[in-house]
């Protein structure tokens, strides 16, 4: 390491670039600062410490229900005293800047644009309930305040194909060839035109290059028994795991390990142009054209991995929720075992 360093130096930011870059900071700061201050002359945006507001309600436009993996969009609402509402710009397309309010959120995260995100690892969420409050500083009797549940009837992809295999190249074109020289079409001192230079064969393209098998992949289900039923799910390939938690009535988990494409193949070069014979008494011959390159071969599919899904018989009713494909592979194997809870 001590070698790469002392040979090849890792550049370090000097006070030059720190300026440089601080500088943009602040004329990107300040172009933005400014840009708000035409938006508000021009109504499209308000500044809430200058209005009258007596209410405030905060709203989930996206659905009742946040998913693991989602990002769902708040909507804060606003009344005044004449009964005029007032609400957020993003989602609600309204002129009340999410910069002017101050939103809290457990379990989910939330930006400063006020999107809600929930980790796509269900385990983080498991048994709790997301809780988003948002307050004004500017009127610090208004707050509000919204409990959003779980769901899981969400499509989600667990995808273990093989990588692609590379493009071939393409062949280079051949070079045209050159004009023949003039000759001399005087009657008293004829001379003959030069041939023109045959064109060079144009390069063969190469061959695209094979796409990689996919790896094996163990799927284990658990079904967590209940009023409403749901699937505990992990997918195992090369030593990583992920876990989904389904709602058999729509969730769905689409497992893939296909084999990879193979590369398309390169196109042959172009060949060369004869030169035109040179102007003479008589006229030269023109060279001959330069044969084009051959195609390159594509390269062939890899193999899909195999799968084994291992699943709690009681959660057999269930297993429509899950879509596996392997193409070329072999057939799936669904193998009753008894798979306890997976977290």
């Amino acid at each position: 390491m001590n070698f790469v360093r002392s040979c090849f130096p890792i550049a370090r930011p000097t006070i030059a670039h720190r300026i440089a870059f601080f500088t943009a900071a602040v004329a990107l700061l300040l172009m933005t600062s400014a840009c708000t201050k035409v938006e508000m002359k021009m109504g499209l945006k308000v500044d809430l410490s200058k209005l009258p507001v007596n209410a405030m309600q905060l709203m989930l436009p996206g659905g009742p229900g946040i998913a693991p993996g989602d990002k769902s969009p708040l909507v804060a609402q606003f009344t005044q005293p004449d009964g005029k509402t007032l609400v957020t710009e993003g989602k609600g397309e309204g002129k009340v800047m999410w910069r002017d309010l101050s939103v809290t959120a457990t379990v989910a995260k939330v930006s400063n644009k006020g999107v809600l995100t929930l980790d796509k690892d269900p385990r983080v969420s498991d048994g709790k309930t997301v809780h988003v409050e948002v307050a004004v500083p500017s009127h610090p009797e208004l707050h509000a305040a919204l409990d959003i549940p779980l769901r899981y009837d969400r499509t989600y992809k667990a995808n273990f194909n093989g990588a692609s295999g590379s493009n071939g190249s393409d062949g280079l074109s051949g070079m045209d060839g050159s004009m023949g020289s003039s000759g001399s079409m005087d009657p008293n001192n004829p001379s003959p035109g030069g041939n023109g230079g045959n064109g060079t064969d144009g390069g063969d393209g190469g061959n695209g290059g094979n796409g990689a098998d996919a790896p094996p992949v163990d799927v284990r289900v658990h079904l967590r028994a209940g009023s409403e039923p749901l699937l505990e799910v992990s997918v195992t390939s090369s030593k990583k795991t992920r876990y989904y938690l389904l709602d058999p009535k729509g969730g769905q988990l689409q497992v893939s390990a296909n084999g990879g494409d193979g590369g398309r193949g390169g196109k042959g070069g172009r060949g060369g142009r004869g030169g035109s014979g040179g102007i003479g008494t008589p006229n030269g011959s023109s060279g001959r054209d330069g044969m084009s390159g051959h195609d390159g071969l594509s390269g062939s599919s890899g193999w899909g991995g195999k799968i084994t899904v291992y699943y709690d018989p009681a959660a057999q009713p269930y297993l429509g929720a899950l879509k596996l494909s392997n193409v070329p592979g072999p057939k799936p194997q669904l193998v009753p075992s008894s798979v306890g809870k997976l977290w």
